[in-house]
């Protein structure tokens, strides 16, 4: 999952040396905590306008966590 989170966010940015993904362990409910850090200037590029970018990858990784039967929530610091 840790893979297909930088997969996907090294397409927007143009500071692909600034990705770090960390990965908390699950939580009482269930879910790993991914959290996202990009440089300052991407920033706005991984939210995007309303967020619909961050809400889009958000879905995309629920997506991907259901065929490997897990919760995830992603952050983006």
């Amino acid at each position: 999952m840790k893979e297909l989170l930088t997969a996907i966010v090294e397409g927007l940015v143009e500071d692909k040396s600034a990705i770090e993904v960390t990965v908390d362990k699950p939580n009482p409910e269930g879910f790993t905590i991914y959290h996202l850090h990009v440089a300052p200037d991407d920033m706005g590029r991984v939210i995007g306008k309303q967020g619909r970018i961050a809400k889009a990858i958000r879905t995309i990784m629920r997506a991907g966590a259901v065929k490997a039967n897990e919760k995830v929530m992603v952050e983006i610091d």
